[in-house]
């Protein structure tokens, strides 16, 4: 799998983070997911789903019909298609994908089980990432969880109170990322309904996972 990720850096793509760490960083997301509780017929949305590293796994391991992607840069989700996904495999698996930049979770028409969003939070403004909790709260069905990573701020490196994304993206390549309070987190899970709870796990690449669900 690594050599996948170093051909996908080799053509100038990002891979969503070191090339070398392509491999592990995909597997630790599909890993994590396993052990809370995804199963081969939950229908995943994959926010921010870049050139697959997470959807290598995820794609070959559930139900044809239950991935789910959205990923605004058209090339970098291309290369992972041509690259993480054989003809084969896609048409086996049937994944779908939509580059809306709106995290507009609406677009695929049904409700979802299971949400990931990596290494989203840790570019995403705080009117972004409360977006995406609406869209958890109104699309996720019975039973269903949110898997996200933050970067936690403190008192050298406070939280992010920009508008914009910050990072590579469809619009620019220029490196970024962005910290956030886990009481403020805590507080916009509980307007809604939601509850956060931060996983043991270790965090890997200083990121660390939350678990949300409905309260």
């Amino acid at each position: 799998v690594d050599e996948i990720g170093k051909a996908i850096d080799s053509m100038g793509i990002f891979t969503g983070g070191p090339a070398e760490l392509f491999e592990s960083a995909g597997r630790l997301q599909f890993y994590s997911l396993i052990r809370e509780g995804l199963c081969p017929y939950s229908k995943l949305l994959d926010i921010g789903c870049g050139c697959l590293r997470g959807g290598y796994w995820l794609i070959r391991f559930l139900d044809p019909g239950c991935y789910f992607g959205i990923e605004p840069n058209s090339k970098m989700l291309q290369a992972g298609i041509e690259t993480c996904v054989t003809p084969a495999i896609v048409a086996a698996k049937q994944p779908r994908f939509d580059n809306n930049d709106r995290f507009d979770f609406s677009i695929f028409g049904t409700n979802f089980d299971v949400f990931l969003a990596r290494s989203i939070w840790s570019h995403a403004s705080k009117q972004q990432i409360q977006i995406m909790l609406d869209g958890f709260a109104r699309f996720s069905n019975p039973g269903g969880f949110l898997l996200t990573s933050y970067l936690p701020a403190n008192f050298l490196r406070p939280a992010y109170e920009g508008v914009a994304w910050v990072g590579r993206s469809h619009q620019g390549d220029k490196a970024g990322m962005v910290r956030h309070s886990r009481r403020w987190l805590e507080g916009e899970c509980i307007r809604r309904g939601l509850a956060l709870q931060q996983l043991r796990e270790k965090p890997f690449a200083g990121q660390y996972w939350v678990k949300i669900i409905k309260g």
